[in-house]
């Protein structure tokens, strides 16, 4: 165990969210996505849903504020088909742990599937929890830290 790490994130999971470059990409999927034949870097958290898993990587993720700036979002949601704009309930989980681990002003973007899935394929890697809720499915897009260890904003 260490201190202030949430034991959610297991030591393979920490080792790649440690590697992962400013701009690159994470998925974090529900149980139902094909991660594996969409990804050769796959992480599983077992035993977790979509709110911990947020919160847990969120909590030493930054998100990366420069796509902001092209008008995009570092955090974005599967959008459910044929309703784009309709929030379930792992939507409002995801966005409010975004909210409260991030802070108030990131915005959650949306993503339809078919592009949600193109994304994951070049993504740095795949987060799977066994939530198996539909539609349960984030890109997260690394931040850069500060040598203060801020967030660049």
């Amino acid at each position: 165990m260490l201190i202030n790490i949430n034991p959610v994130l297991s030591p393979e999971l920490l080792f790649h969210l440690r590697s992962m470059g400013h701009g690159e990409k994470l998925v974090l999927a529900d149980a139902n996505f094909p991660a594996n034949s969409m990804n050769d870097k796959v992480v599983r958290l077992d035993g977790v849903n979509i709110k911990d898993a947020a919160s847990a990587i969120l909590s030493v993720f930054p998100l990366d504020s420069f796509v902001v700036s092209q008008g995009a979002s570092p955090a974005l949601r599967m959008e459910v088909d044929d309703k784009p704009d309709e929030l379930t309930e792992t939507h409002k989980e995801f966005i409010n742990a975004v909210k409260e681990i991030s802070g108030e002003n990131w915005k959650v973007g949306s993503i339809s599937r078919q592009n949600f899935y193109s994304e994951a394929k070049k993504a740095y890697c795949i987060v799977t929890t066994t939530d198996a809720r539909p539609f349960g499915c984030f890109i997260l897009t690394k931040g850069v830290i500060l040598p203060d260890g801020k967030v660049w904003s």
